[in-house]
């Protein structure tokens, strides 16, 4: 993962993205990636919970 917190606080899952970062273009080289999970991740403490982002915004 990069730049994505991830955390449970009770029922809620908890996501921190910091918005200064930056991680080059995208493959397409149309936006510029703030965030990624990399795909689908599993979430901390329910392995059966799935979850994907992508933070980006137009270069």
């Amino acid at each position: 993962m990069k730049n994505v917190d991830m955390k449970v606080e009770g029922d809620r899952l908890v996501i921190t993205v910091d918005l200064s970062q930056e991680f080059g273009a995208s493959k397409s080289g149309k936006s510029i990636t703030i965030a990624s999970t990399d795909g689908n991740v599993s979430v901390p403490g329910r392995e059966e919970v799935k979850i994907g982002v992508n933070v980006y915004r137009k270069k």
